[in-house]
Formats: structure tokens, sequence, C-alpha cells
């Protein structure tokens, strides 16, 4: 599951408890299996599928009700749209995505940004970055910041420790990311350090080492591949972990410090994108291109167990204000606004 799937994920169930006999989830003949985890009442809706399904036959089917898009894209044609575009990063760092995604993106994220009623976005970051590519404006782009606490809804599985020899606070999480605004880079250089030789870097995600290598560059010794794990796994290698190193030089949003700070890892991030407004004081923050800086940021926690404490508590507390019901009350109050109705803390749209 990407982060985006996460949030459409999540952001879907939470609008299921608040208001489900006001959506459905409509999907084509083969996305029937996709659809089971969402809490929602779906209808299957043909001909077509993939990308012919979402620009012909959706908005043609959906007539004047609104259709709320959660992935970034939606159906061109469609004008009682609400769409969320959770970054601008096809503009700020092309180089991550390949040649056809960019010009997809390129071609129908305007055309979304001029017919469609409202954009959603994830952060104040996303919102200046939408405005400068021209995707809206300040009037048109609602920000609704992301949930965390769907990282409490499973059990941790701390077998997956013993599985990859590792120790409480001996190691730390990371994504096995190749994009290049990721970074991860860094994270090598930093562990190819004598200073770090006696702590692991968990690479979590599923490039396999070759391919990493190929895209990133030789992972040293320490280097532990995690592959993808579950949601379990990856809360209980988040509750044992000493920190979650996170050096993208540009997010969105940035969701898997606040799923690690959630459950009391502290987080080491860049003081990139939209890091600092969605972390806050509660993230250590280390300089993207310096390896330098990682070692030390990560070394203050191991050799602290006091400051390791502080930054446990004080990251738990922070990641417990960003709530999924908080983001669904968020998203009702935008369709209210675009039905024409009085917004109150009671408000719901109708049906």
């Amino acid at each position: 599951m990407t982060g985006v799937h996460r949030v459409a994920q999540e952001l879907a169930n939470a609008l299921a408890q608040l208001a489900g006999d006001q959506f459905e989830v409509w999907l084509p003949h083969d996305g029937t299996g996709r659809a089971a985890t969402l809490h929602l009442p779906n209808k299957v809706i043909g001909p077509l599928r993939g990308i012919p399904w979402e620009q012909l036959t959706l908005p043609v089917v959906a007539g004047d009700r609104i259709v709320l898009n959660l992935c970034n894209i939606g159906p061109m044609l469609s004008r009682r749209a609400v769409t969320m575009i959770h970054d601008a990063q096809v503009h700020t760092a092309p180089a991550s995505y390949s040649v056809g995604f960019r010009l997809w993106y390129k071609l129908v994220q305007p055309i979304l940004a001029r017919r469609h009623r409202r954009i959603l976005t994830v952060s104040e970051y996303s919102r200046g970055q939408l405005i400068a590519a021209g995707l809206g404006s300040r009037d048109t782009i609602s920000v609704v910041h992301n949930g965390a606490d769907h990282v409490l809804a499973v059990a941790a599985q701390p077998e997956i420790l013993p599985r990859l020899a590792l120790p409480p606070r001996s190691y730390v999480v990371a994504l096995a990311a190749t994009q290049a605004h990721k970074n991860i880079r860094v994270l090598l250089e930093a562990f190819a350090d004598p200073r770090l030789a006696d702590l692991q870097l968990v690479l979590i995600g599923g490039a396999d080492p070759a391919e990493f290598g190929r895209a990133v560059g030789s992972p040293p010794a320490n280097v532990v591949f995690a592959g993808r794990v579950s949601d379990g796994e990856l809360r209980a290698l988040y509750e044992h972990a000493l920190c979650l190193a996170f050096p993208s030089t540009t997010e969105g949003f940035g969701l898997p410090p606040l799923e690690a700070m959630r459950v009391g890892c502290p987080a080491v991030v860049a003081p990139c994108g939209a890091l600092p407004e969605v972390c806050g004081d509660a993230a250590l923050y280390a300089e993207p291109h310096s390896p330098p800086a990682w070692q030390a940021a990560i070394l203050e926690l191991a050799g602290d167990p006091a400051a390791w404490k502080r930054r446990s508590e004080a990251g738990r507390a922070h990641a417990a204000q960003f709530t999924w019901r908080r983001a669904a009350e968020q998203v009702l109050s935008v369709l209210a606004l675009e039905r024409g109705q009085t917004v109150t803390a009671a408000a719901r749209p109708a049906a």
C-alpha cells in the first residue's frame, strides 16, 4: 500500500463512521477485491476498467452527483467533483517519476484544477506548491491534514524482530525507496561510517537489494532489507526501533514520521517540504545532504536514554493531534460548502 492509497482507505473509513449512509464507493468490475478494506457500500458500474473507466464511465454515470477523488487524479469530464492532489512532486521532483507518469499527470491535473469544484491537498506546503504549479489558488484549494491513528488499529507483531535478528533499540527504520527525492543515499553513506557500525539500518518496502543497489547505491554491511511488511509488523518495528530516519528532500505530507511518533518511536527527518509543518518540534532534524548530521542525530538518541525518552514522549503527544476523524470532518465541511450549506459542528452533506 502506498501512502496515497493509505490516505484514501483511512479517510474513506472515517467518512463511513461519520456519514456512511451518504457515500458509496464506485468501482469497475475488476476492483471488488480492492474495495474489501473500505467500510462503505460499494457498487460496480460498467463498462470499461482502468483509465478509460475513470475518465469515461465514471463521469457519465455520476451525472449531477459530487464525485470525491482521493488519489491525485479524477475524471476530466466531471465538473461536480472534489479531488485530492497530495503534492506537486511531478513538477518539483520530476526525476522520481517515469516519463509516461509525468506526462499523464501534467495533462490531467491542470484540467481538474480548472473544472473541478475544489481541490484538496494534505498540507499548507503542498497548497503553496500546487499554486506555484498553476493548479489552483488559495481560494480553490483546501488543506486536509492526514491522520496517524491507523497505526494503533492493529496489534503489533513482534515476531518480526527475531526473524530479522533485531534486538530492541539496535536499529533505525527507513524506507527502501529508490525515488530520487526520498534521498536514501545519505543514510547509506551515514551507516557506512564506523561510528554507526553497531547499529543496523532496516529498510522496509518492496525494493530488493539488487534493484535498490542499481538505483541508489551499494548498501553497507549493516543494512537489512525487511521487504514488504504487514501493518502489525510495521508497528512492531517502529515500537522497538531506536528511531525512524526520513531524509526526503520534498514531501507533500510525510506520513511515516507521524506513524512512528504515534507509537513512541522518535523521528529524525530532513527540514524539507511539509516535514517541518507536520512534525513540528517533536522530531529531530538533520540536513538532507550531510551524512555526519544524520550520524550525529542518531548517535544523540543512541547515547542518551533520557533524551530518547523525551523525544519518544514528545512525538507521541504531537502525533496524537492528527486523526482520521478530524480529517473526515474537514472533508465533510468542504462538501457541505460546495453544496451551499451552512457549516456547523454537526453539518453533513445532503444525501
